[in-house]
């Protein structure tokens, strides 16, 4: 356990942040999912909705550091792929 203020005030700024990352990552991962399973069951149109909806979420993750950059493109891409083989 920590001794001193600084330590004590770093160990609840890592709870905060770790809770919020924790929340962002988790809605990240709902959104991709929704594109998955629209793809899943041929619906074209809800699949460009749901990856419309989906992309600002990733590059919002990228942008807040939750996921890097490079794995942010590599999911839009992936995912507009998988879109565009509906049709």
């Amino acid at each position: 356990m920590a001794n001193h203020k600084s330590a004590m005030k770093r160990i609840k700024q890592t709870v905060k942040r770790t809770e919020r990352n924790k929340h962002e990552r988790s809605t990240l991962r709902t959104f991709i999912k929704r594109v998955r399973e629209a793809v899943a069951t041929k619906d074209q149109d809800a699949a460009k909705a749901a990856l419309a909806a989906a992309i600002p979420v990733i590059d919002g993750a990228a942008t807040k550091g939750i996921i890097h950059s490079s794995n942010a493109s590599r999911n839009v891409s992936r995912l507009t792929k998988l879109v565009n083989t509906l049709a």
